[in-house]
């Protein structure tokens, strides 16, 4: 069985976001919680939500297919990280003229499955 969780819009840049997923792609999952809470980039908490996120979805999926839920035989299948919406900005700068800063986002998926269904 799979399950899947997506968080949308998230305000941190997708090349630092890819740093993390990185990190637990492959891994069980509770292996890969462990990870993530002692991991000090700052973009490790929402990886981290949308990782339980997923787990919570499987647990669901198991109780609607009345099948048992073994949280520690769930493994990361997959998670990518894809671009979001950039938030465009400008700063004043000398002699009238204006700087962009660009305010990147990315929308996070963590794909989890039991041992067969991995990947």
């Amino acid at each position: 069985m799979e399950a899947k969780a997506i968080a949308r819009h998230v305000r941190v840049t997708p090349r630092k976001a890819r740093r993390v997923v990185d990190l637990i792609r492959g891994k069980k999952t509770t292996e890969a919680i462990t990870i993530l809470k002692f991991a000090p980039q700052a973009a490790s908490t929402p990886v981290l939500k949308v990782l339980e996120s997923a787990i919570a979805n499987a647990r669901v999926k198991a109780e609607q297919a009345n099948e048992p839920f073994r949280e520690n035989e769930l493994v990361v299948a997959a998670t990518y990280v894809d671009e979001g919406v950039t938030l465009k900005r400008f700063r004043a700068r000398a002699q009238g003229r204006a700087g962009r800063i660009n305010k990147r986002t990315s929308h996070i998926t963590v794909i989890v499955a039991d041992k067969e269904g991995a990947r």
